[in-house]
């Protein structure tokens, strides 16, 4: 209850103030909340230290701020998606090779679009649903229902239809064989199973879904990611189809197209770490 009240009157607050003053704001509130999460700022380090070993403990800090401060921003941005239409996109969003997506959907299986907790993933599924594409995303389901709803709602006023993890094979399946696409972030493992890779040369479980996908259905992989600019628009960069030849080894296959496509995530984060949110212990 205490946490809808919060997102409620964050998305107030977000829709009442003109932009730059919403984001000052978030970011003078992620400050003070960062002096007094200890634990949130003591893992992000350990995962930035995985990250960038070669980096000293100021630029880790300085990036590890700039996370807090970057995902203020992504809430605000979260809350404003009723003011989301095609006019703020083409003023405030640069799109990058959308023509990928009409490629891959040429061949009639359906798309799985792929991304990471990195940079503004939501707003990106919202960009792709109202530049008019069949737009499904799977998501994790809140503890209470007055949240799931929220944040359903969110999604789905702008043209977003929503697959909840506990439901995402089939929704998944039924969507991509429509000629649907269906959207995964393909760096967390929410359930019990997953496929162990090197990620930053340190072993990890990520989610065996897209790639399972991918081998049972056929359905293009295509990587996208929404990120910041330092003006505060956005950049919308849809990457080529992957390519890969199943063996017919499904363990091996798994396995090597899920390390085929974490290499792009390590591209990314790499190049943007402030914009990868992960307030979770990700090595073991």
């Amino acid at each position: 209850m205490v946490s809808y009240i919060l997102y409620r009157t964050g998305q107030f607050l977000a829709l009442f103030l003109p932009l730059k003053i919403g984001y000052g704001l978030a970011v003078l509130i992620s400050d003070i909340r960062y002096i007094f999460a200890y634990q949130d700022r003591r893992i992000v380090r350990e995962n930035l230290k995985a990250v960038f070993p070669e980096k000293s403990g100021r630029e880790i800090s300085r990036i590890r701020i700039n996370i807090f401060r970057n995902f203020a921003k992504y809430l605000v941005d979260f809350f404003r998606f009723s003011r989301i239409d095609k006019d703020y996109i083409k003023k405030h969003v640069r799109l990058e090779k959308m023509d990928n997506f009409d490629q891959a959907l040429k061949k009639g299986k359906g798309v799985i679009v792929l991304t990471a907790h990195f940079g503004n993933w939501e707003l990106g599924g919202i960009v792709i649903a109202l530049s008019g594409y069949p737009f499904w995303a799977v998501v994790l389901p809140h503890k209470h229902e007055r949240e799931n709803r929220f944040f359903d709602f969110q999604r789905q006023r702008k043209g977003v239809k929503v697959i909840h993890l506990g439901h995402a094979v089939r929704g998944c399946l039924n969507a991509l064989r429509d000629n649907e696409m269906v959207a995964l972030v393909g760096d967390r493992n929410f359930t019990g199973s997953g496929i162990i890779v090197d990620f930053f040369n340190k072993p990890t479980v990520f989610p065996e879904g897209p790639a399972a996908f991918y081998l049972k259905t056929g359905a293009p992989i295509v990587p996208g990611f929404m990120f910041r600019n330092k003006d505060d628009s956005f950049t919308l960069r849809i990457e080529q189809p992957l390519e890969f030849q199943a063996t017919g080894d499904k363990k091996e296959d798994l396995k090597k197209l899920t390390a085929l496509y974490k290499g792009i995530f390590e591209r990314y984060i790499r190049q943007n770490p402030e914009q990868w949110y992960m307030f979770r212990k990700f090595w073991q």
